[in-house]
């Protein structure tokens, strides 16, 4: 996607309140990204925003296609070719992502992510090495996330014999850690670099199970060399199981309380790994769930080809005082802890158009939360 339909695009994805799952949600409804902008000040006061809702500035959104192009990179949006088909499978697929490298890498390399402790032991990075060439040269793009340890020894080892693909936290131009600055140019100069973060932004502690949930959404497989009882490989880990994709983990000594997580996973049904025969041997060629549809996500507009979830008409064809009492009652429903869709409709007895139509407008009001697994949760 190119020119204003991109600009549109980034636009709403980075407008304040619009997460991955109301994206899709906007694009089924509206013929592009265009008319879905114009109809968001709406939507807000409908589901009862108290504070005008702020869309991103074009020239905003055009500074940061410019600075990307600057660095290299480029923009690609869910449902263009090189999009990656796994990562579209996913509930709150990144709408956009920034790339440094070879976009279509990710649409034409099967992957496998190689995670772990940041604080790695030799050993686990000496396995995360290995593994990472013996990945690569078998024709897989390893996957990981740029970190110290056992990330940038995948990386390193991914490099030696083939290709890697790192997923980063913060904005792509910001390299983090700043030791791996040249790591990053490496893996883009042969492979791929991936954001879902706007250009500019600071890896923050929030935004890495955001990063570790793209890092599963690409691969067939997850592999957790080592990792403590509460990391971010486990989160990444539990994300994959979520997305019906594999999980392996290497045994540690369990005198090193770095391997009591990856113990776990093995005592819970993660596949025992020693070596690449034990990755190979369990890989499946397709996630084991099938998730949402690749079906055209500007269901009549001009950017065919892109994809949406089934779960939205264009048109609920339903009044104000349908769509208001809806909402109200909706809410009275709802709580803090996810609530699955279906269950609400159900529990409400209210029709499914207006049911969605109602969410819809309550998340772009900034009252409830869309969350993977068709669920949704009421906001303080």
């Amino acid at each position: 996607m190119t020119g204003t339909a991109l600009r549109d695009c980034l636009r709403l994805a980075r407008t304040d309140g619009i997460g991955p799952v109301a994206f899709r949600r906007l694009m089924a409804r509206y013929s592009g990204p265009a008319e879905a902008i114009a109809a968001l000040p709406g939507m807000a006061r409908a589901g009862g925003r108290a504070q005008p809702l702020t869309v991103t500035p074009p020239d905003i959104a055009d500074r940061e296609i410019a600075r990307l192009h600057k660095l290299g990179g480029r923009f690609i949006t869910l449902g263009d070719p090189d999009y990656p088909p796994l990562l579209a499978l996913l509930d709150d697929a990144p709408p956009i992502l920034a790339v440094l490298g070879d976009p279509a890498l990710l649409s034409a390399r099967k992957c496998v992510a190689l995670v772990g402790s940041r604080n790695a032991s030799i050993n686990a990075q000496r396995m995360a090495e290995s593994l990472g060439a013996e990945l690569a040269e078998a024709g897989f793009a390893v996957v990981s996330g740029l970190a110290r340890g056992v990330d940038g020894a995948a990386h390193e080892g991914a490099l030696r014999t083939g290709v890697t693909v790192a997923a980063v936290a913060g904005g792509i131009d910001m390299p983090y850690p700043p030791e791996h600055t040249d790591l990053q140019r490496r893996i883009a100069q042969s492979g791929a670099v991936v954001a879902e973060a706007p250009l500019g932004t600071a890896p923050l502690a929030r935004h890495f199970p955001r990063r570790n949930r793209v890092i599963a959404g690409l691969s067939l497989g997850v592999v957790v060399v080592e990792a403590a009882l509460r990391s971010g490989s486990l989160i990444t880990a539990r994300l994959a199981t979520e997305a019906g994709r594999e999980v392996f983990a290497v045994p540690g000594s369990p005198l090193d309380p770095r391997a009591r997580g990856a113990n776990d996973l093995i005592r819970e049904g993660a596949h025992l790994t020693e070596g690449l025969a034990d990755i190979l041997a369990n890989l499946p060629d397709h996630p084991s769930r099938e998730g949402l549809s690749r079906n055209p996500l500007f269901s009549r507009g001009d950017a065919p080809g892109l994809s949406a979830p089934p779960d939205l008409p264009p048109d609920p064809g339903l009044s104000a005082a349908e769509t208001g009492q809806a909402r109200e009652k909706l809410l009275d429903a709802l709580s803090p802890a996810p609530t699955d869709v279906d269950d609400l409709i159900r529990r409400c007895q209210l029709p499914a158009p207006a049911v969605m139509a109602a969410l819809l407008d309550l998340e772009i009001a900034g009252r409830i939360e869309s969350l993977p697994g068709n669920r949704v949760a009421r906001l303080a």
